[in-house]
């Protein structure tokens, strides 16, 4: 399957973009999700450079990251910015893990290890944020007033930070997984995508009360 840095099928909504030097290595993972996914909603950035030019160019669903991309360099801070444009899977060996182990702890990352045969699991977390899918924005009548701001404060914290830890001691599990019957995998990798609906419903819920309370406080 021919890749290119950019490919004009690519959707907006639907597509990953996989930043990885190692063509050998992006033809693998393009073809593990293109038979899962029925076509190719993959473009392939062979450097940081084409990275940052594809990320301008569209808005990807997810990235998915190999660590030789970046040569070497510090990791935590580049992997913060780019998992506020769209979830973020990175593929490193297990000694970069302790350096991103705190955006994994936040769910800002998915950690995949280079060790064994990774791609069919790096594959996988693409097409869990493939094929999650976009509902209509949450629509309800609460109070507004203190009522609505002690939820919005419960929804945030309360409920999301626990989440977050939960998604990612999970995500971090799964990373070692490489041993695991084929079962107990399928149980952790239910864990991660039940975790992900959930704080998206949770997003939805605290938006949709700051939307509704914000203009009757002003």
């Amino acid at each position: 399957m021919p890749i290119a840095a950019k490919e004009a099928a690519i959707s907006v909504e639907s597509g990953a973009l996989c930043g990885i030097a190692d063509r050998a290595l992006a033809e693998r993972i393009c073809r593990e999700i293109e038979s899962a996914a029925g076509f190719s909603p993959v473009s392939v950035a062979a450097s940081l450079a084409e990275l940052l030019e594809c990320m301008a160019t569209f808005r990807p669903r997810v990235i998915l990251l190999d660590d030789d991309l970046a040569n070497g360099n510090p990791l935590k801070e580049f992997l913060r910015q780019l998992s506020e444009a769209a979830p973020v899977v990175l593929i490193a060996s297990f000694e970069r893990q302790r350096e991103i182990a705190p955006l994994v702890a936040e769910a800002k990352i998915e950690f995949v290890g280079r060790e064994g045969d990774f791609v069919p699991l790096a594959a996988s977390l693409v097409l869990r944020h493939l094929r999650t899918t976009k509902r209509a924005p949450l629509e309800f009548t609460p109070a507004a007033g203190p009522m609505s701001d002690e939820l919005s404060e419960i929804f945030r914290h309360d409920i999301n930070n626990p989440l977050t830890g939960i998604l990612g001691n999970a995500e971090l599990v799964l990373s070692h997984s490489a041993g695991f019957p084929p079962a107990d995998v399928q149980r952790l990798q239910t864990v991660v995508e039940l975790a992900v609906r959930l704080r998206e419903t949770i997003r939805q819920l605290s938006d949709a009360l700051e939307a509704q309370s914000g203009p009757r406080r002003s």
